[in-house]
């Protein structure tokens, strides 16, 4: 659990980066339309959250800052019983001052007057660029006095490079959930004929230990089907003869995980499936291990890429010099994803992989990041031998860069041949 004491520190962290004689606007998600008057499942935005760890809708976090000290001000949705009848208890003012270590709470309709109030002297705004534009038009309504307008979402994103110790147990226990719904998928398999039948059984994890939104929709793609990168239609027969890649995460209090797994349909992989499996959990493991405070993404990239091209060219896939090979990029059509990104309050955390100057930004103690190899050979390449066409591979893990390395948090998620056919047969 993240304590008040934690959001506070985010916002006294956040305001020092700002201009003397400046405000900061950050505004909530809005409800989204499924369609007609059915609404998806309420989710904040994820920068609001995280100076925040308010959950509601309709509320905004204002930063005050002057040359003598930093003031922060949330609005919240008005307490109303004949809306909550309806959609919930809101936690309203009162409420909220009891929780919020803020300077003060106020309700959202009185956001406009105080926006006037708020930057009637101040030369400087800071909100999010990527908002909708009747937020931004409600506050350049009152920003005459304004000079510079500044992006407030790319100095948060920033701050979330590096997780707390209790942003890293919340992945934790995501990933805990995580495991048991991956493990459940490999029991389960041999007894069920579509890939949504397989998705339900892991969701069911998700939801049962209280993970209550997917981090992304499950991909369970069987066969060939694993060859479309962002497989979710999720609807087709397993062909019991099969692979089945199952790339599916839960989110826990707003944390991600990302694991992916491919697993046998009927408990035991082939010869041949086994072949490009280890290739895939070779380069898996490897890059892992040269995950350290001070290395580039881009060199555990380019180390993955030779590694699976030259196990290409080994099994015959590819044909000629692994160095020519590479340097035309004949690799990237089975390999033509990244080696991983960061992970957090979004599974693909919106955070900078270069600073300022351009200057990509190595690892660092506190970071978490996936890695992910994959190999992805479709049925209809005929410049492929037989027998391996129609496999997609990926095996990929969540890494935190340790001060002397790195933990990987999910290791204890079967990806070994052996520990995955063992559980298959239980």
């Amino acid at each position: 659990m993240i304590t008040e004491r934690e959001y506070r520190k985010r916002r006294e962290t956040f305001g020092k980066k700002l201009k003397n004689g400046s405000v900061a606007v950050l505004f909530t998600a809005e409800p989204k339309t499924r369609s007609n008057d059915t609404e998806y499942p309420y989710r904040q935005n994820s920068n609001f959250y995280y100076m925040s760890g308010f959950k509601e809708d309709s509320a905004a976090l204002v930063l005050v800052k002057t040359s003598k000290r930093i003031k922060s001000y949330l609005f919240v949705h008005k307490k109303d019983a004949a809306e909550e009848l309806w959609n919930g208890k809101r936690l309203g003012v009162e409420k909220a001052k009891e929780r919020f270590d803020v300077s003060d709470v106020f309700e959202y309709g009185e956001l406009n007057a105080k926006l006037k109030e708020f930057l009637a002297e101040p030369k400087v705004l800071y909100y999010d660029f990527g908002l909708d534009y009747s937020k931004v038009k409600l506050l350049k309504r009152y920003a005459k006095n304004i000079d510079t307008f500044k992006n407030a979402a790319k100095k948060i994103q920033k701050m979330r490079l590096i997780k707390s110790d209790a942003e890293v147990a919340l992945i934790r226990k995501a990933l805990t959930i995580t495991q048991e719904a991956h493990h459940r998928a490999v029991t389960r398999v041999s007894a069920l004929q579509y890939e949504y039948e397989l998705q339900a059984e892991i969701e069911y994890v998700f939801k049962k230990n209280g993970a209550y939104s997917d981090a992304y929709t499950s991909i369970v793609a069987s066969g060939n089907n694993a060859n479309t990168l962002h497989y979710i239609t999720n609807d087709q027969k397993i062909n019991h003869n099969d692979l089945i890649l199952i790339d599916a995460g839960c989110e826990y209090d707003y944390y991600a995980s990302d694991i992916t797994r491919t697993i046998p349909a009927k408990g035991r992989f082939s010869k041949v499936q086994k072949e490009l499996y280890n290739l895939v959990l070779s380069v898996n493991k490897e890059i892992i291990e040269c995950i350290k405070p001070g290395v580039l993404r881009s060199q555990l990239q380019q180390k993955s890429e030779e590694m699976l091209c030259r196990g290409l060219v080994e099994l015959g896939i590819l044909k000629g010099s692994v160095k020519k090979l590479l340097k035309k990029g004949a690799h990237k059509k089975y390999y033509p994803h990244g080696i991983g990104h960061w992970m957090g309050i979004d599974v693909h955390d919106a955070c900078p992989y270069k600073d300022n100057k351009g200057k990509e930004i190595p690892l660092q103690p506190g970071m978490v990041l996936t890695i992910e190899p994959g190999i992805y050979i479709d049925k209809d390449d005929m410049s492929v031998p037989k027998r391996f066409r129609g496999i997609g591979i990926r095996i990929e893990d969540d890494i935190l860069v340790t001060k002397d390395g790195f933990d990987n948090l999910s290791k204890k998620i079967k990806k070994e041949t052996r520990d995955i056919e063992s559980l298959a047969s239980l």
